[in-house]
């Protein structure tokens, strides 16, 4: 078959596993500083936001703002998972090939 390019395939895959643990590795540590800012209330926090923005409002974004995250990250999971299953079936080829 080719195996170059099951390589490249099997290469994207292997990255694409990596972009989906730092991924998670960045969810976990925006749980960790959701938890701090939500215990505390920090006023510079609301500064930041600008004038009239109270902490519901910003729970509300800040959850939305996740969820478009994880969104996208199991859309990447699912494209992961795809290419690696592929490669897999390249490579069975591959060896039903060179018999």
């Amino acid at each position: 078959m080719n195996e170059p390019f099951e390589k490249k395939v099997r290469a994207a895959a292997v990255a694409g596993w990596w972009v989906i643990l730092i991924a998670v590795g960045f969810l976990t540590l925006l749980w960790l500083v959701y938890l701090a800012v939500m215990s505390t209330h920090p006023a510079w926090l609301l500064t930041l936001w600008g004038p009239g923005v109270d902490w519901p409002f910003v729970q509300n974004v800040w959850f939305w703002a996740v969820a478009a995250f994880k969104f996208c990250a199991w859309l990447m999971i699912f494209a992961v998972l795809w290419l690696t299953l592929w490669a897999r079936q390249l490579r069975k080829l591959d060896r039903q090939g060179a018999r």
